[in-house]
């Protein structure tokens, strides 16, 4: 005996149907298509801002005494880029532990000479001391403070600047200052490069 479509079960029957090709169809569409893929890895490393204060001649933490109006002391270190960025500045800022007039007079107190060299300074036992190569200076300014250096070579990632620090005492320096004690602090800073697209 045959389904009638005209009957309510042979339309149920005949719609079951076509929704089962209709799907059956669709399926054959979603995992038949052609597909393709690629992919890539990309490292990515910061770099690094370092700055150092060594060299084979390293004087300046060394401590003076018996420093009298007139006189000037002449301290050596090398300082560093040591990291793989350029620098943008750099800059030096002085400071004072147990301060006393000889730091605090911007007149008549240490004075203080930055002076870098493109090679090793030529020391002159009890004389001033020699640069063979290119010097740059920094103008004498009173001991404490900041100080931007003038295009050192360190701006550029592994070189090095061989500074000569020198620090004297005014010849206006009066009795006032007989025996006083100050301690300098030396802090080098060092700033990035602008950033730029690579």
């Amino acid at each position: 005996m045959g389904i009638s479509m005209k009957s309510t079960s042979g339309k149920i029957l005949a719609s079951v149907a076509l929704v089962g090709t209709a799907a059956a169809v669709a399926g054959l569409g979603t995992y038949g298509a052609f597909t393709s893929t690629t992919n890539a890895s990309q490292e990515v490393k910061a770099g690094t801002v370092v700055i150092e204060l060594g060299g084979t001649v390293n004087t300046l933490s060394n401590s003076v005494s018996g420093l009298l109006p007139g006189d000037s002391v002449e301290k050596f270190v090398t300082l560093s880029n040591t990291g793989d960025s350029d620098f943008n500045a750099v800059t030096l800022t002085t400071t004072a532990t147990a301060g006393s007039l000889l730091t605090s007079d911007v007149q008549n107190g240490l004075q203080l000479t930055i002076e870098a060299c493109s090679t090793d300074w030529v020391t002159v036992a009890n004389g001033p001391d020699t640069c063979a190569g290119s010097k740059t200076v920094v103008a004498t300014t009173p001991v404490l403070g900041t100080k931007v250096l003038t295009a050192p070579a360190s701006l550029t990632a592994t070189k090095s600047d061989h500074l000569k620090i020198t620090t004297s005492l005014p010849t206006s320096a009066t009795d006032a200052f007989q025996g006083l004690t100050s301690t300098v602090n030396f802090k080098f800073d060092a700033t990035q490069r602008t950033g730029s697209v690579k």
